[in-house]
């Protein structure tokens, strides 16, 4: 008993059979909520016809015969709003697929989106149902970003 508290420290001494598993990040990814993936088939939809919109008003307006003016589904724009057009419509088309595959970013831009929408129709005094419908989808969107990695 009259040893010293370091070399009793160094007497004992423990040992393991083995060693615990080492951590691994799971590659388990939370179930696509329903509501999501309607919204982003959604936004999808409306990239492609976006798209398709500002490439028809293009090749219409290139010369070329083969497109009839009955598929202007955009009459009252220009190349350059063509151009704009068919830029955000592929935007819209990266975020329906990251929305799709459950992605962080793709979420705080849509709720970004959805919110500066409802801040526009609000203070615009358009307090219709497409206000209404934006609010829930904020809320919804809101409460669903624990799925979200």
């Amino acid at each position: 008993m009259g040893g010293s508290p370091a070399s009793d420290a160094n007497a004992t001494s423990v040992t393991f059979d083995r060693l615990p598993p080492s951590w691994a990040p799971t590659t388990a990814v939370p179930r696509l909520p329903i509501g999501v993936a309607v919204v982003s088939v959604l936004i999808a939809l409306a990239g492609l016809i976006m798209v398709l919109g500002g490439l028809l008003f293009l090749l219409g307006e290139v010369g070329s015969t083969v497109i009839p003016s009955a598929l202007d589904l955009f009459p009252s724009i220009d190349l350059l709003g063509a151009a704009i057009l068919v830029v955000l419509g592929v935007a819209l088309l990266i975020i329906a697929t990251s929305l799709w595959r459950q992605e962080t970013w793709a979420l705080w831009t849509t709720l970004l989106i959805v919110f500066g929408t409802t801040v526009y129709l609000f203070f615009t005094g358009s307090i219709t149902v497409l206000f209404v419908l934006l609010v829930v989808l904020f809320v919804y969107l809101l409460s669903v970003r624990r799925y979200f990695y």
